[in-house]
This record gives structure tokens, sequence and C-alpha cells, in this order.
């Protein structure tokens, strides 16, 4: 891929596939140090020393994997290929000169190459034709003995059998250009696959994604693509391959072909209009996904009217087939280019424009390590079908995308069709599970979601054009750095995570990477007092500024009016620098001195607001670089904002919240506001006010340690589809590295490699003019490693595999769609209707929802036999998941059945499948959240619980072939009895109660009264000797029972802080300060403590006071105890007393300089960071285990018999890593060998189970260690049995 045509002499840049976890990863999360020990006080040095030594030992892993990260060398082929061979001309219609498909649809796409100067930068491939062997691939011997002949025969001749078929002309020299064309994909594939070319375009004809293995069809001899997918398989052994058809016609006999094949996933988006457009056939429609093996890898989405344009076509890209590609990870993508779906194409009736062509072909880029082949289908209109492939070879030569036309609005019918979609495979793909039932959007008055905006032709596409040849500038990547930015530095403390290394350690990386030399130094300037008035206050620019002249306790005052901030004296000069220099990149870009940018710079400056210093930052780097933007223009451009730092960006946000020129869209840890900057406003409810309403936009991640699949689904889903309906003319990307794994300070996993996907997608917005500007990031390595993958995407790289990626966390889907339920109504993008499937009667045994289908008329497939559509794409599958949470599971001859609890469809799934479903514990509810005395009276919170009943079963022998379903366990009783108790707030009504019996199934109403009081549903089950009651009085999917079960327990989380607050009047307002408010909250090198928002300050208030300018009281005063759990200010309260009477005034004194606060004296350096550290990530830093959690109370004493800690794996006998639940005292392996205790988790509602490795409590339910003294009996009881001595303190 010609990355660099002004350069090309310059080195190659290259990046290999990380490899696995090395044994050191594995030892490294299997180690003692989980967070096991006891808590215990610490002097400020101590924790300072324990901190270095956690940080240091943390980077090894990180370290190890990141060296083995290549971006240089000369092997890397950037190179594009194109084939095409004026042989393929010779052949035409006969007896019909008008027909369509005609040779001047490929000269004239070759003139139109010529014509933008793009055949000289590409390498062109000689064409050949195909062998008779490799057609045999997919056609029939008689077939191609047949299509051979016809060389041979007359015009009647060849017109009688051209009659055979359907839509197809024959001539002399057919077979000859057909045999040429399946040649020339094959050498495409050849120099691709074996890694001589990047990518490749192959102009060829007659196209061929209609052909069946043994007759013509649709103008096509034989199917390029799929002797092209075979030959790839079985010449170069690719095992996972791609096919995307963009062909406004349906290809039916690619389907057919692969309908059973796993190792190709075939999409395909297409006119249908209900089976009225050819090729009329049912299994062009959604509900069509494979047979066999193959169930699930082909996806449609077809479209059921005409005018389908950009934005549809975008959508139902970032929608479906991304997140499927991404599960999927093809080695290899073919593409069925038919142009024939672009605007003015007499035959489609389509709206793509080329725009559309390039921005989706820059998607697909992103997968296989960009080995992606275009083969040229259809396109009827010359001019259409030739400025289409131009765009598209564009892209592929790493131009950049052009800017969308606006309104990019999704018309109301193809979002239906991408709903059906999603719903026809939700069972199949983990990546289509976190769609929630969304309701219907009530438009406002004079909205027409349905409404297509027709241009004419020619308009349509001169606009077009016009974007995509635009000229472009003579460099790719702009970079500023200047090294007297590290002269800001913490004068007390050089251990402050926010070091002047952090920008030389980038650069380096940069330099080794080669990377600048690829790039255009700017020079780097400071900026005005000026200028830096765009964002904030005069006033508050001249305090920074006196900053200049302090002496160092002077600093350190100053530097205690803020939050999380040191001052020296060289503070003012390098934050103008950061924010000076990222003006001349903005410039740089705006100008056409280069295309997009990197700014290298420090500190940081989104916390920022416009008069306080606040995070680490000092003025608002990227706000202003906004304004400055605006500026220059003359004009309100508009500006997309994106931070993905993981520390929401408080003052960017409250700079632009009433501006709609300027889209703010972060992504940050939340942890339900205890996560610092510690505001609701970093919640997604808040999206702006006046006129900027809608323009701001939160995706706030609470309750686990996110990564790559949080972060790109959350990209796909939200962040791209709003970024090209807003249409940015300029991108500016505040790039903190802190969610970067490794990170101390963020505990999250996302890789360098995630970064340069998000980078990817990003570089299709405002024509690829994008800048990522330095945030946060405190691990010197991951920042260096993930902001140099960002410049090498920048530069053109293609971005790299991200391995096999995990279901997203159960929070994150949450979350997703609490912000598409919010900002569904400002923007169309968001509004797809994803409804539950309606519930089928499955009493016949054996077969599944997909089996039974409404009757359909019967069809011929592509071997010629008849057959129906249900037996064309409806047969078992044995690796679905479940369509939907509400499920119970039984087993039945040895493969689980998922039983929804809606009625509305059971799946078969083996056991291997089961293993690799990431099902989450927080689908069972946690038992015993409250007694009864705490919530008599409480109808919310009892309506609450009775509502979020929801019971796994699964047979108690762990799965042996049986159809008995497992009763349900104690906590469970306790809470349907506890829904018992409180049934009286329930009104008289109606509930459903089901019955099962073998061989059929019924729904009937039954009044309320006449049911035992609580029983939801009944079911019986053969071999069972009575019913199971079961409370199903609302059916919840596992998201709303996760957030209805977390609000409780958060609730009286809250509620014991606020008790625990309380100061009684005996004691002394001078009590020292030993507790932060919470964990998350614990400062991290500033001068102050991170602090959370006053929960007494209301929405409205902190809107009126922001439009005041006023800064609302945020936390409590230092002179007051603040206490985050009462177990833990038991064990510490007397210690930090201890330690404040006894301490040096100098140190103390000393302390405050540092800029730390004086809490660190009595908390473990581990809960500076407030979270525990991924175990995927394999690093260390620091890892706090729970105080309490609400699930201590299930656990159950030590039995009489004891416990064996060399006991294997109950299950599968294993001796590596083993648990034991401390509810039922069973033994089963980890995670990390075969997940037996996480099933058995699962299936009993057992969440507490200690290590017999580390001796450390592992609550499924909290997602977090434990540490608390109910747990000291069976933690000492296996000590002594390991170690043959008690625990160190046990009492």
């Amino acid at each position: 891929m010609a990355s660099f045509p002004q350069q090309s002499t310059r080195k190659n840049i290259r990046n290999s596939p990380r490899s696995p976890a090395s044994s050191t990863a594995t030892s490294m999360k299997k180690s003692g140090k989980k967070g096991g020990q006891q808590l215990r006080s610490q002097t400020l040095q101590e924790a300072k020393r324990k901190g270095r030594m956690d940080r240091s030992h943390g980077e090894e892993d990180v370290i190890l994997k990141l060296q083995q990260m290549n971006l240089n060398g000369d092997s890397l082929t950037t190179e594009t290929g194109l084939v095409y061979d004026e042989r393929m001309t010779e052949f035409f219609c006969i007896w019909d000169k008008s027909f369509p498909e005609c040779p001047e649809r490929v000269t004239y796409v070759m003139e139109k190459i010529r014509q933008y100067g793009l055949l000289e930068r590409c390498v062109q491939v000689q064409a050949r034709a195909a062998t008779e062997d490799e057609l045999l691939l997919v056609h029939s011997q008689e077939y191609m003995e047949l299509m051979k002949s016809t060389q041979y025969m007359s015009e009647p001749e060849l017109k009688s059998l051209a009659d055979t078929y359907d839509s197809i002309f024959l001539h002399p020299k057919f077979y000859e250009c057909a045999c040429l064309a399946v040649g020339s994909v094959l050498q495409l594939v050849d120099k691709v696959v074996s890694a001589e070319i990047q990518n490749g375009l192959a102009v060829v004809r007659p196209p061929g994604h209609h052909a069946y293995w043994e007759k013509m069809n649709g103008y096509s001899m034989f199917n390029n693509l799929a002797i092209a997918a075979n030959y790839a398989k079985q010449n170069h052994g690719v095992e996972r391959i791609l096919i995307v058809d963009w062909d406004v016609h349906h290809g039916q006999s690619l389907q057919y072909i692969f309908e059973d094949d796993s190792s190709i996933l075939y999409f395909s988006i297409h006119r249908y209009e209900h089976g009225e457009f050819w090729p009329h056939l049912p299994e062009s429609d959604s509900q069509a996904v494979g047979i066999g093996r193959g169930e699930g890898y082909n996806i449609n989405i077809p479209w059921n009217k005409i005018g389908m344009g950009d934005a549809d076509y975008i959508t139902a890209f970032l929608q479906v087939l991304m997140p499927v590609a991404y599960e999927f990870r093809p080695q290899l993508v073919l593409v069925a280019a038919g142009y024939d779906s672009a605007v003015g194409d007499i035959k489609g009736e389509m709206q793509a424009s080329p725009s559309c062509f390039a921005i989706l072909t820059h998607l697909l880029m992103s997968l296989a390590g960009g080995k992606v082949i275009l083969s040229l289908e259809g396109g009827y209109n010359l001019q259409a079908l030739a400025e289409g492939v131009s765009a598209s070879l564009k892209i592929l030569l790493g131009d950049p995308c052009p800017r969308l036309a606006v309104p990019f609005t999704p018309c109301q019918s193809a979002l239906e069709s991408i709903c059906a979609t999603i719903m026809a495979h939700r069972p199949y793909w983990k990546g289509l599970q976190n769609f929630s039932a969304d309701k219907p959007v009530e438009l406002e008055d004079g909205e027409a979601a349905s409404a297509i905006t027709k241009k004419e032709f020619a308009e349509v596409l001169q606009e077009s054009v016009a974007e995509v040849f635009r000229k472009l500038p003579s460099e790719r990547t702009a970079l500023v750095y200047d090294e007297r930015m590290k002269e800001h530095y913490n004068m007390w403390d050089s251990q402050h995570p926010e070091l002047p290394q952090r920008i030389s350690c980038i650069y380096a990386q940069h330099e080794s990477q080669q990377l600048t030399e690829h790039c255009l130094r700017i020079p780097v300037r400071s900026a005005t007092e000026e200028e830096l008035q765009m964002c904030h206050s005069l006033k508050y620019i001249q305090t920074i500024k006196s900053t200049v002249d302090m002496k160092a306790r002077d600093l350190h005052r100053q530097s205690d009016e803020y939050i999380s901030i040191y001052l020296s004296p060289k503070t003012y000069d390098c934050a103008l620098l950061a924010t000076g220099s990222t003006f001349n990149v903005v410039e740089a870009i705006l100008t056409g001195k280069a295309q997009n940018g990197v700014a290298i710079v420090r500190p940081p400056g989104h916390h920022a607001e416009k008069n306080m210093a606040c995070g680490f930052c000092f003025f608002n780097t990227v706000a202003l670089s906004a304004r400055y933007a605006q500026k220059l223009m003359g004009y309100k451009m508009k500006v997309m904002i994106l931070d993905w730092d993981i520390h929401h960006g408080n003052g960017t946000q409250h700079i632009f919240e009433d501006d709609p020129s300027v889209l703010y869209v972060s992504l940050h840890r939340y942890d339900h506001g205890l996560f610092f900057p510690s505001s609701e406003d970093a919640n997604y409810d808040m999206v702006g006010r006046g006129e900027g309403e809608g323009f701001n936009i939160n995706i706030p991640w609470s309750n686990g340690r996110m990564g790559n699949p949080e972060y790109i689904s959350a990209f796909l889903r939200v962040v791209m589809p709003v970024a090209y309906e807003f249409g940015p003319e300029l991108v500016l990307v505040s790039a903190g590295f802190d969610a970067a794994q490794g990170d101390p300070l963020g505990g999250y996993t996302v890789t360098p490699e995630a970064y340069a996907h998000m980078t990817h997608m990003l570089s299709s917005l405002a024509g690829g003019k994008v800048i990522v500007v330095l945030e946060g990031g405190y691990n010197l390595t991951s920042i260096s490693e993930s902001m140099s993958m960002c410049t090498w995407t920048l530069l053109g790289g293609t971005p790299p595999d991200l391995g096999r990626m995990k279901t997203p966390h159960l929070s994150a889907m949450q979350s997703i769609s609490n912000v598409i339920g919010v900002h569904r109504k400002y923007w169309s993008s968001l509004r797809l209707q994803v409804t539950e499937p309606v519930a089928e009667d499955t009493s016949i045994q054996g077969v599944t929802p997909a089996q039974k289908t409404s009757p359909s008329p019967e069809v011929k497939s592509a071997e010629g036999k008849h057959r129906s559509s249900s037996e064309l794409h409806m047969s078992p599958c044995t690796l679905s998941l479940p369509a939907s949470p509400e499920q119970t599971i039984k087993q039945t001859d040895g493969s689980l059945t998922f039983h929804d609890l809606s009625g509305s469809s059971e799946q078969v799934v083996d056991d291997d499948s089961f293993h690799q479903m990431n099902l989450t514990p927080k689908s069972v509810m946690p038992t015993e959240l409250q007694t009864s005395e705490q919530i008599s009276g409480d109808k919310e919170i009892s309506d609450k619980i009775i509502a979020s009943s929801v019971q796994i079963y699964v047979d108690q022998e762990h799965l042996q072939k049986s159809t008995v379903v497992q009763e349900p366990t104690e906590g469970i009783r306790a809470t349907v009895e506890l829904a018992k108790s409180l049934d009286n707030h329930k009104p008289a009504g109606q509930v459903t109660a089901r019955m099962q019996s073998v061989g059929q199934r019924t729904e009937e109403q039954v009044p309320t009264d006449q049911l035992p009081v609580g029983q939801g549903s009944v079911e019986q089950i053969p071999g069972s000797q009575e019913n199971v009651e079961q409370v199903t009085a609302h059916t919840v999917s596992v998201e709303r029972l996760s957030a209805e079960v977390e609000s409780i327990t958060i609730s009286e989380l809250k509620s014991k802080e606020a008790k625990a607050r309380e100061v009684s009047p005996n004691q002394s307002k001078t009590t020292p300060f030993c507790m932060s408010e919470s964990l998350s909250s614990v400062p991290v090198g500033g001068a102050r403590q991170k602090v959370k928002s006053n929960a007494s300050v209301s929405k409205e208030s902190r809107i009126k006071a922001k439009e005041e300018n006023e800064i609302l009281p945020v936390a409590e005063t230092e002179d007051k105890a603040v206490v985050s759990n009462p177990v833990f200010q038991e064990k510490t309260h007397q210690e930090c007393n201890v330690n404040s009477a006894v301490s040096d005034p100098q140190e103390e004194l000393l302390g405050e300089a540092t800029g730390w606060s004086n809490v660190l004296r009595s908390v473990p350096f581990c809960q500076l960071f407030g979270n525990d550290v991924s175990l995927e990530s394999g690093t260390l830093y620091a890892v706090t285990p729970l105080p309490w959690c609400p699930h201590l109370e299930t656990v159950h004493p030590v039995p009489s018999s004891g416990l064996n800690v060399l006991q294997t794996c109950s299950d599968c006998g294993t001796e590596r890593e083993n648990w034991v639940c401390l509810v039922c005292y069973q033994v089963y392996c980890g995670r990390y060998v075969n997940e037996h205790m996480l099933m058995h988790g699962l299936s009993t509602g057992h969440l507490l189970v200690l290590s017999y490795t580390d001796l450390s409590v592992w609550c499924y339910g909290c997602e977090s260690y434990v540490h608390n003294k109910v747990l000291f009996e069976v933690q000492n009881t296996a000590h002594r049995l390991k170690y043959g001595e008690h625990m160190a303190g046990f009492n």
C-alpha cells in the first residue's frame, strides 16, 4: 500500500502481531500477590518505596510483551496490486448490443484510473487464465466441459444454450475471458497472502458471484471469489476468509456454495424488496443464516426499499459486519465489489456515493492485517461505476477518506432491515448480543424517520468526486515535540506519576521505530495570553503566570488550592509550550501542509476548567486547539473531540457543553461517580445544555476492568455512528493512555493494537484531518507503544490483529445501552429498534427454534435439489449462544439446553461451546442482599428484589446426562421466601403459568389468587418428582437485573458510608484524616485528594452554577473524618491515631511539599489507585481487596471434615489452580484452566471462592478480591494445612 507516495525512498515500517502471553506472565497471574494480605498502616516513605517496587515489578510483563512488537523493518509491503487484461473486452452479447454487461464497463474504469494518476501508483499484476483444476475447486467437471464447448458453438447454438439460464448471454470468447477473470483474482490472492503486496484490485469481467457450481446465472459463468476462497484455503492454508458482497444483487450462489462452511463468513448487503427484486429468493432474506456447521456464517442485510444511501450502508457495516468480523478474525478479505448500488445505476436504484465506497473499503482494511482484495462484479452506469472503483482504489493506496455529504441519516427501512439481521444472528455472535430491546423513538413534529433525500445524479456524483479527489497535502503526518516541556516536574517527589520522562520515552520510541523519519517536524511556540483567554479567564491565567517567581513553599501552597496539582517554576512556560505547539499542528493541518498530526506534549490539559487547574492539567490544550481552529478558519467549523483518557475530561465538557459546533465524546472509567474526577457530570445522562444539548456524549465504565472488547464495541455502536452523522471538519483526540494495560492509575487492559484500530476508525472522519494530542498515561512502556501505534496508523499503517476478544463486560453493555437510550432522540443513527424474538412453540423434542419456521415455498438449491427455505438455513446449531439472557439451563444427551424464561426460545449448545460463552456470574442474582428487617416497609426495594428473581438451574451432579433440573440454592430460596413475605405489595392481576410435559407446552393466564403467593411460573420436567417454584413476576434481562441489584447494593453501601461519616459530639474536629471518602478517591500525586461530588447537590444546581461560572462544593474538608467503609474503619482508625501522634513534624511538612496527601500515612500504597489490575493483563501494580461485600453472609463454616488443600478439580481432575467454594466447599479449577469454578458459580449462585494457590478470596458477584474477618477462619485453616502454621496475626 503506497502509504508514502511522495517519499518512496524512506524505509518501510512494519508491525508484527503480538505474541502470546509468556510463561512469566502466566506465573505472575498465579503468584501469591493477589492482594489477600492483611491491611496495615504505612508511613509515607514506606508507601512510596512499595509503590516503586510494585511499579517496577508490574512492568516486567508488559515490557516482555511490548518489546516483541516491531514497527520498523523493511519486510512490510505497502503496495497495492492491480490486475487487468484487455482480452476481457473481447466478448459481448451478439444478439443485443445494448446488453448492460458490456466491454465498456472495464475500459471506462481503466480510463478513469489513468486519468486520476492511480495506475502508476499500483503494482501492475500480470493476468493469467485459471487452470481446469482451479475451476474444479467449485464447479463440476461436466459443467466445465460444457462451458469449454461454447468456444466452438454457432450463434444460434449459443443463444439456445443461454436461454436455458437466467440472465445470460454467450459468446465464443466468453469461456476464455471467464478463465482470465478467475485467474486474475487468483494472482492477487497469491501475492497478497505471500505479502508481496498489501492489497489488490481486480478489474475483471464477466462477474462471478451468481455462478452456481453447475450452471450459469446472472451474467456469470465461473464464481470468481468462491474459487479464490477455496484456492486460498487449499494452496495457502488460510483458515478464515471473509467475503463481503456489496453488489446490489444478492450473491445467492456464493451463499449456497459456502452455506455449510464455518471457515467462510459471507456478508451480503443487497436490494430485496421482500423477494420482489432479482433473484427473487427467500434465502436472500435476513433469516437465511447458513446450515449445518455453517449456521451463523451467512449474513444477509436485505434492503426492502430503493434509494438506500451512504448512511444506510455505513450503518449496516458498523452495527453488523464489523462486530462480527472482529469476532471472526478473518485472515483474508475478499470483496464482491459490485457498483450497481451506486447513485445513478439504473438497475440498482440506490444512492451510494463514491465517498461511501471509500469509507466501506477503509473499514475493511482494519481486518486481516489489511489483506483485502476487491474483485469487480456489477455496475452498469459507466460514470458511477468508474468513480466508485477509483474511490475504492484510492483508499487501498492509502489515501485519506473523503468527508461524507450531510445529512447522514439512515432511513427507517434500512434500520428495520439491520435490526432483523441482528435478531437473526444474535444467537451466533457475541458482538451482536449487547443490543437491548429498544422502544421506538417518538420523533419530533415534522421529523420523518423514513425520509430519503433525493438529489439529481449529476449533483450528488459531482460533489462526492470533488471530495474524493481533492488535492492532498504533500506530507502525511505532522509531529511536534520539544524537550523543554520536561522542565515541569515535581520538585519534591521524583516518583510522581506525571513524570517528565513520559514525553521523552514516547519520542524515543518513535525514533527507535523510525516513525519520526516519515513525519513532518513542526516547530514549537508558546501560546499567548490572548489565545489562552479563548477558554480561560484572565484572572486564572495571571494566577498561574505568577508562579514563575514563587519560592518552593509558595508553590506548594498555591498547588494546594487545586485538585491533584503540583507546581514548579517552569510549569507556566511548559503549559504555554504544550498549547502553542498543538496550535502549530492544527495550523499545519488546516492550511494543507500535512494530512494529520501528533502532539507529544505535556502537561496534559483536559481536566483544566475555565478558572481552575485540576488533575495534573493547567490549560486545556485540546479545547483551546478547537477554538484556535475555528478562529483560524473564520467561522465555527465543526470539531469533534474524542477523549479516550481513562479519566473524564471534565474541563473540556464544561467548556463546550452549550456549543453545538463541538461534539465532545468521552470514554472513561466512572465507577458510579467514585473514580476521579468523581463527578456526576461524567455520567451518561449529561448530554449538554441549551443549544449544545445532545453534543456531549459520555460513555462511563463501571464495575469491571475494561479492555479492547468494550472500547471497540463503544466505537462501533456509538462513537462512529454519531461522528459520521455529525460530520466534523476536524477531529481532535484527547489521547490519554492510562486505560492501557499496565497503567498504575487506570487498571484497564486496552492494548496498543486497540488504539491503532480506534485511530484507524477516526481517520475516516473529517477527510482524514485527525490530530492526536497526548493527555494522561503513566506506564512509560505502555504509553510509548500505544502512542507509537497511533502515529503508525496515521502514517497509513494497517492496524494489527486484535486477537481473540472476549465478550464485552456486562456492565459495559449496560453503559452503552444507557448512552444509546439517552442520545437516540438526538442522533438518528442510534435508532435501531431491536426487539426480542417472538415466542415459539418448541414442544417437539429435539427441535430448536431455528428448525421451526413458517412454511415457505420450495426453492431449488445450488445442487439442484428441491428443499424448503427452512432446510436451507435452519438446521441445528451446535455453537449457538442464548438469544436472551433470561434462561434456565438443563442438559439432555450431553448438550446444554438454554430455556428462555420469557418463553421465546430453546437452544442447544454443546459442552465446548458452553466453555467459550464467557457467561458472567452477574446473571445469577446475589443471594440475600438485605435482611427482611433492613427492607421491611421499603416497598421500592422489595419490588426490585421480586422483579430481579431470575434463577439459573443446572443439574447438581455437574451436568451429567440427565434432564433433572437442580432445585434453587439456599440463597434463592431465601429470596423466594422474602418475595412471598412481601407479595402483599403486588396488585391483583394476571401472572403467567407455564406447564411443560413430554411433547407439549402451553401458556395460559391464571388469576393471581389461584396460585401460591409469589409464584410466577411452573415447569414440569420429565424425571422430576415435583414442580419447582420460580418467582418470575417480572421477566428481566441480565442487564436490567445487574443494574437493579447493583443499585440496591450501592444504596446500602452509601447508607453505611453516610452513617460512618457522622461525627459524634464527643469527637474532636481535629481527628486525624485517616481514610479517604472512597478507595477510588485517594489522591495520586496531586496536592489534594481526589474527591467525589457532593451527593446533595442536584443536577439543576450544577447546571445553574455552571451558567454562573461557580464552583460547587465537591468534597468533605480535610478537618472532617471521612470513612469509606465501617469495617475498614474499625480495623484502622486506632492505628491512624497512633501514627499521627508519633509522626515527625518535619516529615509531615515534607509530605505536604511533595504534593501527596497525609492520607497516605495510613493507607497502603495499593489503595492509591482504587482498583484491581485485570487478571488478563498479568500486571500486578496494586490489587485492592474489598473490605466488605454483600455476599459475605453466604459463607458457611468450615465443614467438620475439614479442607483438603491438595484436592483436585471435581470435574476435570486437574491439580492446577484449584479453588474451593465457600458455600458448599466443592473444589473446581480456575478460569485459566478449564473454568469449572466459574461454571459452578454460574449454576449455583455461590459467588465466594478461596484459592488453594495463594489463599485469596474472590467474589464473582462483586468481581473483586475480598478481605474480611468473616473469611479468616477458612483462610487460616487452609494456611495451617498448607504451611503447617497459623496465619501471621491470626487470633
